[in-house]
């Protein structure tokens, strides 16, 4: 079969990625019937419909979920293709985890841009997982097990926990045992992580879940409670070594606890040779690897 007509894919692929035809036809600058229509002409020359068009929304069909990936990453090659011919300034998008945004990544990004003065660097903290056929972001790094289709990742570093708190709460001197513990309060009770650290500390019979306490979302809110003095919380150290080093944390016992997941940076697979995509990329495996 020939390719269909080009106005009809780039129909299909802004609907796809909107699950809307009203915003589709926004952003195409055309009218919904007119995407509407194109949909159509495609339907028919596939022989099948692309969409299930319900009262309040919008949904792929298998074989408009088939098609809109690659159909993404194609008009993704020809955007990137176009949007700088020249070689000139471009904008880069990226989006990470919020703590890990804040106490590791911002420190570094004033030495990327210096390195980088043509490129605008667009950071969002967002512990949400995007979609990138669907939002306007480069470049994410995320916490997984890297194995996401149609993305290209690269390690960056382990995950790990392990219990951190104020000094204040050790007024008889340092724990000796991980049991002792169970003597302070803890923070965000329900985090699976409380669980895992005294499983591979050798701690039987944990209460990990028998205390409520609030879920303050994010290790960076977390920290911030623990240097209070409200409690012990589950922390990452390469993400509080500033805390550390000052004392206003403590990290009572060497161990920290894995999962097997990693942090990752990860980017769709056709935008792998965007010259923005390479500097960041060649820079941030270089921190990674020396922190």
């Amino acid at each position: 079969m020939n390719i269909p007509p080009l106005a009809a894919i780039r129909a299909f692929e802004s609907a796809a990625r909107h699950l809307s035809f009203t915003r589709a036809a926004d952003e195409l600058g055309m009218t919904q019937a007119g995407v509407s229509y194109q949909i159509k002409l495609l339907e028919e020359r596939l022989g099948a419909a692309l969409f299930l068009r319900k009262p309040r929304a919008l949904e792929l069909t298998a074989l408009g979920a088939r098609l809109a990936g690659p159909t993404s990453q194609a008009f993704d090659l020809l955007r990137a293709a176009y949007a700088d011919p020249l070689g000139r300034a471009t904008t880069l998008s990226v989006t990470t985890p919020v703590t890990l945004s804040g106490n590791w990544l911002a420190e570094r990004m004033g030495r990327f841009q210096m390195e980088h003065p043509d490129l605008t660097l667009r950071l969002d903290a967002s512990d949400r997982l995007i979609d990138f056929n669907r939002e306007d972001f480069d470049i994410a790094i995320r916490h997984g097990d890297g194995n996401w289709p149609g993305l290209a990742t690269h390690r960056l570093f382990d995950y790990e926990v392990t219990p951190m708190l104020s000094p204040t709460l050790l007024p008889d001197g340092p724990l000796t045992r991980p049991e002792q513990l169970h003597d302070l309060p803890w923070i965000d009770t329900q985090d699976p992580n409380w669980a895992l650290w005294m499983q591979q500390a050798g701690v039987a019979g944990c209460i990990c879940h028998e205390r409520h306490t609030p879920d303050l979302g994010t290790q960076i809110h977390e920290a911030r409670a623990a240097i209070a003095g409200q409690g012990v919380a589950m922390l990452t150290p390469r993400f509080f070594r500033y805390e550390l080093a000052t004392g206003s944390l403590v990290q009572p016992f060497p161990l920290t606890a894995t999962n097997g997941l990693a942090y990752w940076l990860a980017y769709p697979e056709s935008r792998r040779s965007r010259p923005a995509i390479r500097a960041f990329r060649q820079f941030i495996l270089a921190e990674a690897e020396k922190s």
